[in-house]
């Protein structure tokens, strides 16, 4: 498969992880409201994936694993997740965020509407660009320190176990299905800013792809220009939703570079630009890039399923109880 099919075969995966995530959510729902209603609505079962939305609760069962030497039984499915987003940023760059984070996929969606309406994108000046990229490396570092340092191992443990824990997911629901005042203005204020901007949020707010970035710097797989073949058109660099220049590198090693292949796919120099294991001798193909991606975040959680660190120890008895 050439470069030329990377980006429909690209959105097409985009979109199947979203609307596989909208049913997440309707189905969750649909399992809060069996209880909510006292049983008049069907029970359903719980959908575990709903979890990927619980970066935190991963974050504290990483801390307590690290502890108590086994993934906790509370928000298993969280550990699970997000351990196979870092795997993936580690072989695959940052290829979470461009090929299955939904949030990345809405905004996409945005800046290109922006574009088509708007004939252009806004780019930042370089220096406000990397003051407004700041937060999420500093949110980020509250997290590290406030739970792997700050938090005492009993008290991480604790926390795992308490009933406000327990029902982490259906504060989550609840905070969207309840959206008013500030948190309702920031939201609206992203989408509207996702018009001319790009990614404003996966760019400047985004602790979970700060975190990602940082890894999949020591990823082995990076876009390589070869300069010979290269006609210096600088399309690449026009096409890169990060504003990387990668016309004038030889490797693109940036945090910022989420493997989305726009580059390599506009590229008019046939050859000029590929995905390279690291030394630039051997060329991934774009089928096998994408294959990876989405056998490597399905196998994670096959593999999550398989070893029972999956479901969720919290009974419906138990969720009946929180949730009345």
């Amino acid at each position: 498969m050439g470069s030329r099919f990377m980006q429909p075969l690209r959105i097409a995966i985009q979109w199947l992880f979203l609307l596989f995530t909208v049913w997440l959510g309707v189905r969750f729902w649909q399992f809060v409201l069996h209880f909510r209603s006292g049983g008049v609505t069907p029970a359903i079962q719980r959908p575990d994936g709903v979890e990927a939305f619980l970066p935190i609760a991963a974050l504290l069962g990483i801390r307590d694993w690290f502890h108590t030497g086994s993934i906790n039984v509370i928000h298993p499915a969280s550990v699970v997740i997000l351990l196979t987003a870092i795997a993936l940023a580690f072989l695959l760059r940052r290829s979470f965020c461009s090929w299955v984070c939904p949030i990345g996929t809405l905004e996409e969606l945005l800046w290109k509407r922006g574009f088509s309406l708007l004939k252009r994108n806004i780019r930042l000046p370089k220096w406000l660009d990397i003051i407004l990229r700041s937060p999420k490396y500093l949110l980020l570092a509250f997290f590290i320190y406030f739970i792997f340092l700050a938090m005492p191992p009993d008290q991480v443990s604790s926390f795992i176990a308490s009933d406000y824990n327990k029902i982490a997911d259906v504060r989550l629901l609840d905070f969207f299905l309840r959206l008013s005042g500030w948190p309702l203005l920031f939201i609206i204020a992203t989408l509207i800013l996702s018009l001319p901007l790009r990614n404003p949020f996966c760019r400047f707010l985004c602790p979970y792809g700060a975190l990602l970035g940082l890894c999949s710097l020591l990823s082995p797989v990076k876009v390589t220009r070869d300069r010979v073949i290269c006609i210096s058109c600088g399309v690449c660099s026009q096409y890169c939703p990060a504003y990387i220049p990668v016309m004038q590198k030889k490797q693109v090693n940036s945090a910022e570079c989420v493997g989305c292949w726009r580059c390599i796919s506009h590229c008019r120099a046939e050859g000029a630009l590929s995905m390279k294991l690291a030394g630039g001798r051997i060329a991934i193909a774009g089928i096998v890039f994408a294959s990876l991606v989405v056998l490597i975040f399905l196998g994670g959680t096959f593999a999550g399923k398989l070893s029972g660190h999956w479901r969720t120890a919290v009974t419906p008895a138990e969720y009946g109880r929180l949730l009345k």
